[in-house]
């Protein structure tokens, strides 16, 4: 029997103050498999790493990759772990900043499409970010990913 490692992606969740109060920046995955999704189709920017690669520094990669913006400065506050339903385990941690989101130029991947057509396309990891409240947040991020949601409001409580 062969024993596969578990995946593990690292993000940062960008969160800022506003009048309407605390939002989040979650990208909207990409690609021909989520085009027409819009519940469970969005995420903290994150990514996979190697193990041998400190995951506060896959954090940070991950950001500069997804976005194509340089990973924000300023505290970080951890918010812990989670395993997700393909068994993946994310880590995250929330840093305030606003930054400028006109430059986004996310990464891409490649992926046969259509199916079994032998042709090959790349797609945006993320087709794009969005400031959401914590309400619409948790309407539209993947499941398991909604405890970032909840610690990252006990900790700005």
């Amino acid at each position: 029997m062969t024993v596969r490692a578990t995946k593990r992606s690292a993000g940062l969740l960008l969160y800022r103050h506003t009048d309407e109060g605390l939002e989040v920046l979650l990208g909207h995955m990409g690609g021909p498999l989520w085009a027409k999704k819009d519940a469970g189709a969005w995420t903290v920017p994150k990514g996979e790493y190697d193990p041998d690669e400190p995951a506060w520094e896959a954090a940070r990669r991950e950001f500069r990759e997804e976005l194509g913006l340089a990973p924000p400065e300023g505290t970080a506050v951890p918010l812990g772990e989670v395993a997700q339903k393909n068994g993946k385990i994310v880590t995250a941690w929330a840093v305030e900043a606003d930054p400028d989101l006109s430059g986004f130029s996310p990464g891409t991947f490649p992926l046969e499409w259509p199916p079994r057509s032998g042709r090959m396309r790349e797609f945006p990891e993320l087709d794009r970010v969005e400031w959401l409240g914590l309400d619409r947040a948790r309407e539209l991020i993947i499941a398991a990913q909604t405890a970032f949601l909840d610690r990252l409001a006990e900790h700005s409580a």
